[in-house]
């Protein structure tokens, strides 16, 4: 497997923000950028075996799993960059707003019943971590002592809102509350929320 390194992981990056703004993507696409040295960290952790469970923003996170660079870049130019999965390597993506919030409770589950030693890493957003949703599955998933992990990519804005502005707090709940399944860093993005910053799409 490849090993990865921050730069390496922006030149990725730059590259699928070359051929999105050329045109030769035509659909949406989300690029990472910030969270580099915070995901190269995380997944020493994350085994082969384990589960990893993520929203349209998934690039990095399908390049610390095993996905080659090849096959990832073909994905992305197919059109499929926000819906990204690789059942080969465990890892799957949703396009809707916390869609990979339950199938990561119910893949914990199945773990646990089959007493796998497997793990899930479910990543979310500072605004999806309030919705009731993750609130409801971060509960759940600690009271049934469930082998996963919520990541939280906090980079305080939901597309172009202030995430902490929308609940008139400082603080969101995980900063709150503190829980021992769930982790966050924060970080900032030279990426707008969809595209790379230069060609329109409608």
């Amino acid at each position: 497997m490849k090993t990865w390194t921050p730069k390496s992981l922006i030149a990725f990056e730059e590259k699928i923000a070359e051929l999105f703004n050329k045109g030769e993507i035509r659909a949406p696409v989300h690029l990472s950028d910030g969270t580099e040295e915070s995901l190269i960290e995380l997944f020493k952790e994350v085994k082969g075996e384990d589960w990893i469970f993520c929203s349209w923003r998934s690039h990095y996170q399908c390049l610390l799993k095993g996905v080659s660079p090849e096959d990832l870049e073909s994905e992305i130019v197919a059109g499929r960059s926000i819906a990204l999965s690789f059942p080969t390597h465990n890892i799957y993506s949703s396009a809707i707003v916390g869609g990979q919030i339950p199938i990561a409770v119910g893949a914990a589950i199945s773990l646990q019943r089959s007493k796998s030693k497997s793990h899930v890493w479910c990543f979310i957003g500072d605004m999806t971590s309030e919705t009731g949703m993750a609130q409801t599955a971060i509960r759940y998933s600690e009271k049934h002592n469930l082998p996963i992990i919520f990541v939280i990519e906090d980079n305080g804005i939901s597309v172009l809102t202030e995430t902490r502005k929308v609940w008139n707090s400082s603080t969101l709940r995980f900063e709150e509350n503190m829980n021992s399944i769930v982790r966050s860093f924060k970080y900032t993005s030279k990426y707008p929320h969809a595209g790379a910053g230069k060609r329109v799409q409608f």
